[in-house]
């Protein structure tokens, strides 16, 4: 056993409760299960668990039969592919038959049931993923994911074509665990075999293809993986068009310890807001993704052109029309090229109210206001209160009791 990897952990992760419990019930008269998977792979590293999966001898039929007689609950959530989630004490476990390939298209597979741990390891995607530990403590390691591991490697199991062919998604999937868990330079196999197919991509759907992007985004090397799809031609395929790497790069910095796969994107992708509208429909975004691209972009517009160095008083209009959020993205993203001048009492803003310190002013009036004033309902309010945003941003967002009054009354006058 290789010293580079935390093996304790896995004694640590048997003895969780819950899972316990599970692996006891579901195990003995003549039934195998064990944990396997992405469990077992961040345990070895100590990378935090969020799903535990387990794998098992026994058929769907078999496996509720035998929650029943644990008592346990349990939902048939993929049944027919021999999946159920068992329920212990609210903690889920996704436990599912062994399984074998019998044909595949690129997309999907049709698989039977089997009883071999071994076959179903080899028909993962990556050796490090084929990882199985059963409950007598004993990790079970068919492909040499235990030395890829510690090399910090991610290998296709077998020939790489083979595995890719089966699924042209574990094209993406090999970028963004590289992005996650490797160390050094891409597999040079799974590299070469990834270019050479990379036109299977185009078969699988938009929504495949963005939430595997979004969660290489997120990565631990996103920028250094970025850097290699770049150079081998896969970055304006996946993105329709143009990549501004140096501006993700200052924005992984900025969010490096919470990193948010949209605003990395942004910062990817978005020179003008028609590219919102583009990258929607490239990659199927939902509509609270796209609304925050073409916000992103606006925003950019904006401070690329601003006249004057940006100063606090400038920051408090901004925060109040674009959002915090947005502001602090944009300005990472353009941290140190030559519009806007940022002065530091303006990043000092940012700051107080990125972390909540200063409270972002929220605009004192509301349409009720207007009416109760004398304003028939209808367009002429709506109106009425553009003019009153307009106002209160260029008099700086102020949002005491006596400038409300104000600013009500001068609306009011103005009808």
């Amino acid at each position: 056993m290789n010293d580079t990897l935390d093996h304790k952990a896995l004694q640590a992760l048997l003895e969780r409760p819950q899972l316990r419990r599970l692996l006891e019930a579901f195990n003995g008269g003549g039934e195998e299960t064990r944990i396997v998977g992405g469990a077992v792979r961040n345990a070895l590293i100590g990378k935090p668990l969020s799903d535990v999966d387990c794998t098992t001898t026994m058929l769907p039929e078999a496996m509720i039969e035998r929650a029943k007689g644990a008592g346990f609950k349990f939902v048939p959530t993929g049944i027919d592919h021999g999946t159920i989630t068992v329920i212990i004490d609210g903690v889920p476990f996704e436990v599912t038959t062994l399984r074998e390939d019998v044909e595949t298209d690129g997309r999907y597979a049709v698989v039977r049931f089997g009883r071999d741990f071994e076959v179903d390891a080899k028909r993962r995607d990556f050796t490090i993923n084929a990882l199985s530990l059963g409950l007598d403590g004993k990790l079970h390691d068919y492909t040499n994911g235990v030395a890829d591991l510690s090399a910090r490697r991610v290998r296709f199991i077998g020939d790489a074509r083979t595995r890719i062919r089966e699924d042209y998604l574990r094209i993406m999937r090999f970028f963004r665990f590289h992005a996650e868990y490797a160390q050094g330079d891409p597999d040079a196999e799974g590299l070469a075999a990834s270019g050479i197919e990379r036109q299977g991509l185009a078969i699988l759907s938009k929504e495949r293809i963005r939430h595997e992007l979004l969660r290489l985004l997120a990565a631990r090397r996103a920028e250094e993986t970025l850097r290699v799809l770049s150079h081998h031609g896969f970055l304006t395929w996946l993105l329709a068009g143009a990549a501004e790497l140096g501006r993700f790069s200052r924005v992984a910095d900025f969010d490096r310890d919470n990193p948010v796969a949209i605003w990395r994107l942004a910062a990817l992708a978005m020179m003008v807001e028609q590219d919102a509208e583009r990258l929607r429909e490239h990659l199927r975004l939902s509509n609270d993704e796209h609304k925050k691209l073409a916000a992103y972009a606006r925003l950019l517009a904006v401070l690329k052109t601003w006249a004057l160095p940006l100063d606090a008083n400038a920051v408090r209009r901004l925060v109040a029309d674009h959002g915090v959020e947005t502001l602090s993205a944009v300005l990472a993203a353009i941290a140190g090229e030559p519009a806007p001048i940022v002065q530091d009492d303006a990043r000092s803003a940012v700051e107080n109210y990125r972390t909540g310190a200063e409270p972002v002013p929220v605009f004192p009036l509301r349409g009720a206001d207007l009416v109760a004033g004398g304003i028939p309902k209808g367009p002429r309010v709506g109106e009425a209160l553009t003019r009153a945003r307009q106002a209160w941003l260029a008099e700086g967002c102020r949002t005491d009791d006596a400038y409300a009054k104000d600013l009500l009354q001068r609306v009011l006058a103005q009808g």
